[in-house]
């Protein structure tokens, strides 16, 4: 009598199972889908002091400054609040493209700085700055 022996079904599976993998897909898209829009909302701040170096410029920026009696210049020359707006639209031959940095001096009233920056964005004015002052090594 001879006897037939099975041969054993024990042999390795050679496919991937994908399903644990895209769970984990599914989980960390919907995570990234979660985090993305909070990441790209936020205030951009200038601080006075930054370690930051300078980014280069094509064109020459108007300087427009508040030292600590409130006063306010255009590059060198002295200003009235009230005729701000006109005298930059004069020197930048009303493009309002133009790159406008204002210092304010570190004495003065933050209101005072926003007023100014304020009046310039209102009045169309796209790329207003602050200026700030390089890190000083302690």
């Amino acid at each position: 009598m001879a006897f037939k022996f099975k041969k054993s079904q024990k042999e390795p599976i050679s496919e991937i199972n994908v399903t644990p993998f895209v769970d984990v897909m599914l989980v960390l898209l919907i995570i990234f889908m979660v985090t993305a829009p909070l990441l790209t909302v936020g205030v951009q701040v200038d601080l006075p002091e930054s370690s930051a170096d300078s980014l280069p410029e094509e064109q020459e920026p108007l300087t427009l400054t508040i030292n600590s009696k409130g006063e306010i210049f255009i590059q060198e020359s002295k200003v009235d609040f009230d005729g701000v707006v006109k005298k930059i639209l004069a020197v930048s031959k009303n493009r309002t493209d133009t790159r406008i940095y204002v210092r304010g001096d570190k004495t003065i009233n933050y209101g005072r700085v926003l007023e100014v920056m304020g009046m310039l964005s209102g009045s169309g004015f796209t790329k207003v700055a602050l200026i700030s002052e390089p890190l000083k090594e302690r």
